[in-house]
């Protein structure tokens, strides 16, 4: 009978963060694959190494040109696929013996990882099993102690490959974003978070969960030092001051009317205070009528989270933030409010409540 494949992430570098389940089928494998660059070393493999033993057959893949030139006449690209064809007929030959064959995939095999290659040219004609491992975005945001995202925000998990005006593009229209495959391409990872807004909120972090790892406000880095095994990280915009409880000036919380519907309604001093707004809290709908600028951050909610959007926006104030809290028509008759903001305490000290609310 033939063997069976197993794509196995093994975290993104402390051999602690390997899973039970990862250990188990490392040590009773026949044949440990792994990938490396000419130089021989591999992460995976390092990471691993603790549940290796003599009997096994290591089987170390290794590519033919990784930033270098190439003379194959298919360019980078064809002496790739050439490599994980003749790569994948190596695992087969295993296969076909009856050896099962463990790929170790440096965190998860299926995100950005090389494991997936042999698993397109191999899963149809073998059983296959995939284990998944602690991907380096996790770790990162570990490392930095920052949340990814929080309640109804959106993260966004981008190539650094990718021009920077189409980063740059992306970055503007999310909340929270992990940016991949750093090294040489960190310039054009530094530009794009510049001409989206978003530089000040980046983070850089090497070698996540590593002894090596090292973590930095990414627009300090210095481009030279920046491996591939990096990431930039925009942690959940609610937690980007996350270790400041208070700050020497408190920010502002207004709630703001956007009238009946036609914009030309919108009175010029809320139309100042969304323009001046750190953060702009709301019911979704109600935040989509509202243009943003450089900079700017929503936090868009449902409409039946009335107290907890409420308190989102305070803690954002106590973070020095300034943050507008959007509702349609006359605030003043919307439920969301928390009763302390709805029934404001007149001069004399007795409350007054708003006839809509008829509470």
């Amino acid at each position: 009978m033939a063997g069976k494949l197993y794509g196995v992430g093994v975290g993104p570098g402390d051999p602690e963060l390997i899973t039970v389940k990862a250990v188990r089928l490392i040590e009773s494998a026949g044949v440990v694959a792994y990938h490396a660059a000419r130089h021989g070393r591999s992460n995976a493999r390092a990471i691993a190494a603790a549940h290796l033993h003599d009997g096994q057959i290591e089987e170390a893949l290794i590519y033919p040109v990784t930033t270098e030139t190439t003379d194959h006449p298919g360019g980078y690209q064809g002496a790739i696929d050439d490599f994980y064809a003749e790569s994948a007929a190596r695992l087969a030959a295993h296969l076909d013996a009856g050896r099962d064959v463990v790929v170790l995939a440096e965190g998860d095999p299926f995100f950005y990882g090389s494991y997936m290659h042999m698993h397109k040219r191999l899963a149809d004609r073998y059983e296959t099993l995939v284990v998944p491992g602690v991907t380096s975005v996790s770790a990162a945001s570990a490392a930095l102690g920052r949340p990814l995202m929080e309640r109804d925000e959106v993260l966004t998990i981008l190539p650094g490959t990718l021009p920077a005006a189409e980063l740059a593009a992306h970055l503007a229209t999310t909340e929270s974003a992990a940016i991949m495959k750093l090294g040489r391409t960190f310039p054009n990872v530094r530009a794009a978070l510049e001409k989206s807004g978003r530089l000040a909120d980046a983070w850089y972090v090497e070698r996540a969960s590593t002894t090596s790892e090292r973590t930095a406000p990414l627009a300090e880095v210095d481009p030279e030092t920046v491996p591939y095994f990096s990431l930039a990280l925009l942690p959940s915009p609610a937690a980007a001051d996350f270790h400041q409880e208070t700050t020497e000036k408190p920010g502002i919380v207004t709630v703001i009317g956007l009238g009946p519907g036609d914009p030309r309604w919108l009175t010029p001093e809320a139309r100042a205070a969304i323009a001046a707004a750190d953060d702009l809290v709301g019911y979704g709908p109600y935040l989509d009528r509202v243009a943003t600028r450089a900079g700017q951050r929503k936090h868009s909610s449902d409409n039946r989270v009335e107290a907890e959007r409420a308190a989102f926006a305070l803690d954002l104030a106590k973070r020095g933030r300034d943050v507008a809290v959007i509702s349609a028509g006359d605030p003043g008759c919307s439920r969301w409010l928390p009763p302390c903001w709805r029934w404001p305490t007149t001069r004399s000290g007795r409350t007054s409540r708003c006839g809509s609310c008829r509470g």
